[in-house]
């Protein structure tokens, strides 16, 4: 390349080649205040040791370096080196972002928020963790203002991790589907529940888990926090704890009850029973009494989300649901004697 002319010619983006200024267009930069004229002052007193400032090539939009671009200009310099990014606008400003972090003038909060928000709308699947590498937040702070912005940007189902995989958010099925290996195969190893289901282990876990303690396999939502670090998050959030009914210990845990012990263990011994195991309308069954399955500590940790102008409904729901069981079961013992006879 002839080095006076500043043109710009077709060498791998890594290269570095002199461009002329007046050819550049304004970064797209993630800086609310704009251009620090007392930094690119700062950076005219030691021009010839900066390094190259990065340019979108499709558009000569400069991606990084819009400080050392001004001290050039206030030098009367007619050329800067340049190394050149050949992606989307949409990544380019991400490149933007995270070499602002990495170097130069560091971007404030405001600035580092204002850049998630905007990388959320352009890459809405994208992981809180990876946004925040990009942009110097730690993830917690990334996921409110994910949870800020989705009133106006509805977010998917899915998060991008920085391994470039896909990650459902809603693990329902994959859930269910493990209770239900761990009903019909007790034995089955939670390594390959995980495998089987796309589940990880600690979620595997975490379903047998709650099996163990006669809960659903899938967490209800807006269930109570796991831990008190957990509680002092909610509590940030603006989201109160049930008030303790009087009387009761607002922290102690009710053990499980000798007949909810009783109950999943049946429930364990009709899943294993090869009378039901080996056909489908037996494997069937147990699929459908394991989902209408729950005991008293169910019910327990769920009672106080019930609003006060809801009791009467879910108490007639309940109330129905009881008188059908109780039919149920009142068919199942009638049966039993006809065979006695």
């Amino acid at each position: 390349m002839n080095s006076s002319s500043g043109r710009v010619m077709d060498l791998p983006a890594h290269f570095t080649q002199p461009v002329r200024i007046i050819s550049l267009a304004p970064a797209d930069t993630p800086r609310l205040n704009g251009i620090d004229e007392a930094h690119a002052q700062r950076l005219a007193e030691v021009f010839e040791s900066l390094p190259p400032i990065l340019v979108h090539r499709p558009t000569m939009r400069v991606i990084d370096g819009m400080h050392r671009l001004r001290a050039a200009s206030s030098l009367g310099v007619e050329l800067i080196d340049a190394q050149f990014f050949d992606g989307p606008e949409d990544e380019a400003f991400i490149q933007s972002v995270a070499r602002n972090i990495a170097h130069g003038l560091p971007l404030s909060i405001a600035d580092r928020r204002a850049a998630a928000e905007r990388i959320l709308v352009s890459f809405p699947a994208m992981s809180d963790r990876s946004i925040a590498v990009y942009t110097g937040l730690d993830a917690k702070t990334v996921a409110d203002v994910r949870r800020r912005s989705a009133v106006e940007n509805p977010q998917p189902n899915v998060r991008v991790g920085r391994d470039g995989r896909a990650h459902p958010l809603d693990r329902t099925a994959e859930r269910r589907r493990a209770a239900e290996l761990m009903t019909s195969r007790p034995g089955m190893p939670l390594r390959a529940v995980a495998q089987e289901t796309g589940l990880s282990l600690g979620t595997a876990h975490d379903v047998r888990q709650r099996l163990l303690r006669g809960e659903e396999p899938v967490p209800p939502p807006g269930a109570p926090p796991q831990s008190d670090a957990a509680a002092g998050r909610a509590g940030d959030r603006g989201l109160q704890a049930p008030v303790p009914q009087e009387g009761r210990q607002p922290s102690a845990r009710r053990p499980r009850s000798a007949t909810a012990r009783g109950a999943l263990e049946t429930l364990r011994v009709l899943a294993g029973d090869p009378s039901l195991r080996h056909s489908e309308s037996g494997r069937e069954f147990i699929r459908w009494l394991h989902a209408h399955f729950f005991t008293d500590e169910a019910w327990r940790r769920r009672i106080n989300a019930i609003p006060a102008h809801d009791v009467e409904a879910v108490t007639d729901i309940a109330m129905k649901c009881s008188d059908t069981w109780r039919r149920f079961a009142e068919e199942l013992s009638d049966r039993r004697s006809s065979r006695n006879k």
